[in-house]
């Protein structure tokens, strides 16, 4: 059998090439546009090595902040070119706000134009190139996936939402079948016995197996799986792969080797990242509360015109360990909400004001929640405080649900910047499988990348 295979790029591999080339097209384009015009507001040289640089970080930190680094969106062209625009407007504008390190303002004005469109042009020059060249079929990661023809439906679902290059090409029964076995019509199924003529015939780079019973792999695959492995090839585990690719932990495929998934000890225990995180947790909080502090005399007025009450509220919530404590927020929705009992905020809730809308989309109704991250019941990023009454609900239906409490809930984290509002167990089985993300790979970069996208979510106007 043939070990050549086809060339694709992992995820990772496209998010740092995305990036390197990013600023590679920005700095070509800054120096093109010095060498073929008047251009002198910034050279390509050594003495503005600390204004070029300020360029890139800024172009790095922004073009993360409006989504250019999200694969899914960076494959089209339409939310590729709005996305850019943006991005470029404001580096633009933070650069000129910062004359310290950047350049001082030139006194040809259309200076800045130059700049402005160069970076537009540079950066969609190579967009372009991405979309058409990287993402297209030739560059496509060729998967078959080995599995039980049960849930079949469901992994291949799972994962093709996901990441537009990763291809599951067909599957294979790794069971035994017979004339009553349910058949699958989403995907091609290729008989057993042609196995490794397959892996050649489709150039498949990949072999995903999904199967949760070791012992019901039938003798013929478990061969050939071997047989591969023994030849370098790559064989690679689902809730792996599930996990790599979307971001949290499939808690639904998880048995009594529930232990393998969840290793929360190697975050949960770094001292040094505990006394980083509970520092960031005091300053941020305290800027926070001194900004609420600046906007309170207009919040005071939205709430008097369209709320109709008293401002704050306190909620008791679920801690670190189960510990109860009272959140404290801006009431978003109207008095005497729950008059009928509790139940879960939806999506355009009756019960939320005109004003509290507002405050739900800009987030501005958890700037009191500052105060509960000073006191130390939360963090700035964790997992979301949920009542005691839906915790006992959801920890009666959904397993692992109360692992989520062994460390302190947050104002904003993965669950909140990469899903919607938990208002159904689904919902909330869907969040519980980003927040064990977390838990298990909590680091100062995660931890940024979460700042980051709660300013997409904010600027976006994402709230619920």
């Amino acid at each position: 059998m043939s070990k050549k295979k086809g060339i694709h790029f992992e995820v990772s591999e496209r998010k740092v090439l995305l990036r390197i080339i990013d600023l590679v097209m920005v700095y070509l384009g800054v120096y093109c546009l010095s060498l073929n015009f008047d251009f002198v507001y910034i050279e390509v040289s050594k003495e503005n090595s600390v204004a070029l640089i300020l360029l890139g970080v800024y172009v790095s930190i922004f073009a993360t902040i409006f989504e250019l680094y999200d694969l899914k969106k960076a494959s089209k062209i339409e939310t590729t070119f709005q996305n850019v625009v943006i991005t470029a407007s404001i580096v633009v504008l933070f650069y000129l706000l910062t004359p310290v390190l950047s350049p001082f303002l030139p006194m040809e004005r259309m200076q800045i134009v130059y700049l402005y469109l160069t970076l537009i042009v540079s950066l969609l020059i190579w967009r372009f190139l991405y979309i058409n060249l990287i993402e297209t079929p030739r560059f496509y990661k060729r998967v078959l996936l080995v599995g039980e023809i049960s849930n079949i439906d469901g992994l291949i679902n799972a994962l093709d939402t996901k990441d537009p290059n990763y291809k599951i090409i067909g599957f294979i029964n790794s069971e035994a079948s017979s004339i009553e076995s349910v058949k699958f019509k989403g995907r091609k199924e290729f008989d057993s016995k042609d196995f490794l003529n397959v892996i050649e015939k489709e150039k498949i780079s990949e072999i995903l197996v999904a199967n949760f019973n070791s012992d019901a792999i039938i003798a013929e695959v478990y061969h050939d799986l071997m047989h591969l492995l023994e030849r370098g090839f790559k064989i690679r585990d689902y809730t792996q792969v599930y996990e790599e690719l979307l971001q949290k932990v499939p808690v639904q495929f998880v048995g009594k080797d529930f232990y393998k998934h969840f290793p929360f000890s190697r975050s949960n225990e770094n001292k040094l990242y505990i006394f980083f995180q509970r520092g960031f947790d005091i300053v941020f909080s305290t800027i926070g509360l001194l900004i609420g502090v600046l906007i309170l005399p207009i919040i005071l007025i939205g709430n008097l015109i369209g709320n109709k009450g008293p401002l704050f509220y306190t909620q008791e919530r679920v801690g670190r360990n189960g510990k109860p404590f009272q959140i404290i927020k801006l009431r978003t929705m109207v008095v005497n909400a729950e008059k009928d009992g509790m139940k879960w905020a939806i999506k355009n809730d009756s019960r939320i004001t005109a004003f509290g809308m507002f405050l739900r989309r800009s987030r501005l109704d958890e700037i009191p929640q500052f105060f509960n991250v000073l006191k130390g019941d939360m963090s700035v990023i964790g997992p979301r405080p949920e009542r005691p009454f839906f915790v006992q609900e959801l920890a009666r239906i959904i397993p692992f649900y109360e692992t989520r409490h062994i460390i302190k809930p947050g104002l904003t984290g993965w669950a909140q910047v990469s899903t919607r509002y938990g208002a159904t167990v689904d919902e909330s089985l869907t969040k519980l499988q980003y927040d064990l993300y977390y838990i298990k790979h909590r680091s100062v970069f995660l931890d940024f990348s979460i700042a980051i996208k709660t300013l997409s979510t904010i600027l976006y106007y994402r709230g619920q």
